[in-house]
C-alpha cells in the first residue's frame, strides 16, 4: 500500500509503484491512497487501471489515508511505503519472511537517506530520524523493537485491524510530524501477550531527501516538533513507560555519538566532525524544549479544566 499526498511527488511515486512491481516476492495487489488531492487521484485512476487507487476516506492526514488504503486489501499481511521512498531488490520478501513466527505483528526495515544534494556537512547519522532515514544505533539484524517506521513497515493484518489501525487525529499532516506508527506499534505490541515488532536491516528502501530538510533550521524545527510528539505520545499510551527507547538513545546513543564525533574531530583537525557533535547537542536541547513546551501546555490545559470545575460547583449560602 503506497500513500501519496501531493502531485510535487509524481515522479517519485511513480518510482515506488515501480519498485514494488518489480519485487521477486509478487504482490497480490498494489493499492495507491490519495490524501485529499483530486487532481492526483485522477490521473491516478487514468494512467494505472489496473492498480487499486482510492481517496483518504478519513480527515487529511497520513494516518487516515493509510487506514483507507489497508482497508481495501483482502491479504493477511499489508506492506506500506510512501510516495517518496524506493524499494529495494528483496524488500517485500523481507518485510514478509519474520510472519512464520506467529507472535510477529509488524516489522519494518532500514531507510537510506537519498539526499536530493550534497549530505550536509554537520549532518550526524544518529539524527537520521529527522529526515525519515534510520539512524546510527539501530540494530544490525534482525531483532525485536518497540516500533518501525510506516514508510518501510508490514503488518499482520487481524492484528492490524484489531487496535483500529493507524490513530485517526494523531497524524503526520503536511509539514507538522507526528509519530503515528510509533504509537500503532506500540498499541500492536500490546495487542497480545507474546506480540513482538521486529526491525529487519534486510527490507532496504531508498527515503528522497528534498533540499529544504538539509537545512539547520529544519533539523531544529523537526527535533523540536519530535518533542512535542513524544509527551502527546506517552499520554496517549502508558505514559513514560513507553519512552523508553528514547531514554536509550539519549544515554547511549548520543553520548556515543558526541565523542566520537569530538575524537575525530580533534584528532583529525576536521570541523565537519566538530559541527556534527555540535548538531546532536543543538538537536537534543531543541528536542528538550519541545518536551518541556508540550508538558508545560498539557499541565495548563489539566489546570484549566480543574478550575473551570471549582467554577461549575454549586456554591452554599452558608
Amino acid at each position: 500500500m503506497i500513500s501519496c499526498h501531493t502531485l510535487e511527488r509524481f515522479d517519485r511515486l511513480l518510482s515506488a509503484i515501480e519498485s514494488v512491481r518489480h519485487q521477486d516476492l509478487v504482490p497480490e495487489a498494489i493499492v495507491i491512497s490519495v490524501d485529499h488531492e483530486p487532481t492526483l487521484y485522477q490521473i491516478l485512476v487514468d494512467r494505472f487501471p489496473k492498480l487499486v487507487v482510492v481517496e483518504n476516506e478519513f480527515e487529511r492526514g497520513a494516518s487516515g489515508n493509510r487506514n483507507t488504503g489497508a482497508s481495501k486489501t483482502t491479504t493477511p499481511f499489508i506492506a506500506f511505503l510512501d510516495d517518496d521512498a524506493t524499494a529495494g531488490p528483496g524488500w517485500l520478501s523481507a518485510l514478509v519472511k519474520p510472519f512464520s513466527d506467529p507472535n510477529v505483528v509488524c516489522t519494518g526495515g532500514f531507510a537510506v537517506p537519498a539526499w536530493s544534494g550534497n549530505e550536509p556537512s554537520w549532518f550526524p547519522d544518529e539524527f537520521g530520524w529527522v529526515v525519515g532515514a534510520s539512524h546510527r544505533g539501530l540494530p544490525t539484524s534482525a531483532a525485536k523493537v518497540r516500533n518501525v517506521w510506516s514508510e518501510n513497515m508490514a503488518v499482520r493484518s487481524d492484528a492490524f485491524s484489531i487496535v483500529g489501525g493507524f490513530r485517526v487525529g494523531y497524524s503526520k499532516v503536511g509539514t507538522v510530524s507526528r509519530s503515528e506508527d510509533t504509537d500503532l506499534c506500540i498499541r500492536m505490541g500490546k495487542a497480545a501477550p507474546n506480540a513482538s515488532v521486529l526491525f529487519v536491516p534486510e527490507a532496504i528502501v531508498d527515503h528522497f531527501v528534498g533540499i529544504e530538510r538539509a537545512r539547520y533550521k529544519y533539523f531544529l524545527r523537526r527535533c523540536y516538533l519530535e518533542g512535542r510528539g513524544k509527551i502527546e505520545l506517552a499520554r496517549l499510551n502508558d505514559g513514560q513507560a513507553d519512552l523508553g527507547d528514547e531514554k536509550a538513545y539519549i544515554l547511549r546513543t548520543i553520548p556515543n555519538g558526541f565523542i566520537r564525533y569530538a575524537r575525530r574531530g580533534i584528532a583529525e583537525r576536521d570541523g565537519s566532525q566538530i559541527r556534527k557533535a555540535s548538531a546532536l547537542v543543538t538537536g537534543v536541547l531543541a528536542a528538550g524544549i519541545g518536551a518541556a513546551v508540550s508538558l508545560l501546555s498539557n499541565r495548563g490545559q489539566l489546570n484549566h479544566k480543574r478550575d473551570q470545575t471549582e467554577i461549575s460547583k454549586p456554591r452554599s449560602n452558608l
